[in-house]
């Protein structure tokens, strides 16, 4: 049995809900690597290029050029601006570095606005609009509720830069306990999966798609 706390992301919990066994291979034994395809090729310079035109003002390239009204309107916004911020807590749900061993959870907001007690948290995706997944502004308010504790009230939005919408949560100071119980249950399953070392396959139509080619369902596309 381990005794050893787990550590996490919320991509990291996404991964292991979809395939424990994956996130095992991926992410604790490092045996695999994800396949980088092009989307999220295109998902990672995307965010570069907006980090470098929010913080230094560097010109977007031509390419680019039709997301810059939206980043205008976030810089317009009155308060102190933080770009690819990075946070992190204890299991105590202390604040500490990101690179802190002892750090439990951490994230890496793509813009934080703090202005007195009002943020905003704002996550870029280029991706499909269809299926959004807010939860994981959940997580990035409520360590940005603990790194910045003057801040009483919370917009957050998912922000898809190629559709120009935003889907929208607010939070609030008062609401920490119950915003932390909509991840207790997956958290207690990684724990246990991490004490029993458990880690079953979840086979899916995506097992084409997984790196770990020696699991018994993969299948080649």
């Amino acid at each position: 049995m381990s005794s050893t706390t787990v550590k996490w992301s919320y991509s990291g919990l996404k991964q292991y809900l979809n395939c424990p066994k994956q996130y095992h291979e991926v992410k604790v034994l490092r045996n695999y690597d994800i396949n980088v395809t092009e989307q999220m090729r295109y998902g990672t310079e995307v965010h570069s290029a907006l980090e470098d035109y929010a913080a230094a003002q560097i010109p977007l390239a031509k390419n680019y050029l039709r997301y810059k009204p939206v980043m205008d309107e976030l810089a317009s916004i009155d308060g102190a601006h933080y770009n690819e911020y990075r946070m992190a807590l204890t299991v105590d749900r202390l604040a500490c570095d990101f690179n802190d061993a002892n750090y439990w959870v951490r994230g890496i907001a793509d813009k934080i606005i703090v202005d007195k007690d009002l943020a905003y948290v704002i996550d870029y995706k280029t991706g499909s609009n269809r299926y959004p997944d807010p939860k994981q502004l959940q997580l990035m308010s409520l360590m940005l509720l603990v790194h910045f504790p003057d801040v009483k009230n919370i917009k957050a939005g998912l922000l898809f830069v190629a559709h120009n919408t935003f889907v929208t949560r607010e939070y609030k100071r008062t609401d920490i306990p119950k915003l932390w119980e909509d991840f207790a249950g997956d958290l207690e399953r990684l724990q246990g999966s991490l004490d029993n070392n458990s880690w079953p396959c979840n086979p899916t139509p995506l097992c084409g798609w997984c790196p770990v080619k020696q699991c018994e369902f993969h299948k080649e596309r």
